[in-house]
């Protein structure tokens, strides 16, 4: 397939960097899907938008990982919604408060102690679950509190990271993953067929998937292992 696309543009493959490689398939998506590749606003959260259309007006939120409280800072002026955030950065505990968004400082690793089953009807674990030392255990929480559960991460399966990684030999640093080997918080890494697979053999059903992929933000399609960027799933039920 490779010999396909670079014999399209008359780019002979043996002498091309595996920079101009991606920006050759880059561009052999572009004109196959008949539109123009805009990224969306890198200063958009693309999953925040998303989330906002799904959580309706009244529901009761719990954030985890909810960083500096942007998420449900939101949520509060425009769904009029109930919220709390959970966080360990002490940093970012001080810019939600900052917000007027209430938190609590705690590490999602050591579980939701304390906290009532069905306690919230939406619990959001945004960006987070790979940074976590056990995700299933987050997970599994997170179904315990909550009647529904929202997750998104970035899918390790992209073409772009198998590209990279595969014919460059590194580790791939883009704006979706800005992080080198040795600095990354991504500790567990994760695709969308890994998580589809955990959901199923969990007893997780999945009521929706959206993804961001080239460019857009979309219903999940079934080839979307290969082309989503980054996935986000509404959750229910489960157990470990």
């Amino acid at each position: 397939m490779l010999r396909l696309w670079a014999s399209r543009y008359s780019a002979p493959i043996e002498n091309l960097s595996t920079d101009k490689l991606v920006a050759l398939i880059e561009r052999f998506l572009t004109e196959e899907n008949g539109k123009r590749r805009v990224r969306p606003d890198t200063q958009k959260r693309w999953d925040h938008e998303v989330i906002e259309q799904t959580i309706p007006n009244g529901a009761r939120v719990l954030d985890l990982g909810c960083g500096g409280g942007e998420l449900l800072a939101r949520l509060f002026a425009d769904g009029n919604v109930r919220g709390q955030g959970i966080e360990i950065d002490p940093d970012k505990v001080f810019e939600c408060v900052g917000r007027g968004v209430s938190v609590f400082q705690a590490d999602l690793d050591k579980g939701l102690e304390g906290w009532t089953e069905n306690l919230f009807d939406y619990v959001i674990l945004e960006e987070t679950l790979q940074t976590v030392h056990q995700p299933v255990k987050v997970l599994s929480e997170m179904l315990r509190v909550g009647r529904r559960g929202i997750v998104s991460f970035p899918n390790f399966a992209h073409w772009h990271i198998r590209l990279e990684l595969g014919l460059g030999g590194k580790i791939p640093v883009n704006p979706s993953l800005p992080y080198r080997w040795y600095d990354t918080p991504n500790i567990h890494l994760c695709t969308i067929e890994d998580f589809s697979t955990w959901a199923d053999s969990a007893g997780v059903r999945i009521i929706e998937g959206h993804v961001l992929a080239e460019g857009e933000v979309r219903p999940i399609r079934e080839d979307d292992n290969l082309f989503a960027e980054e996935a986000l799933f509404v959750l229910e039920g489960g157990h470990d």
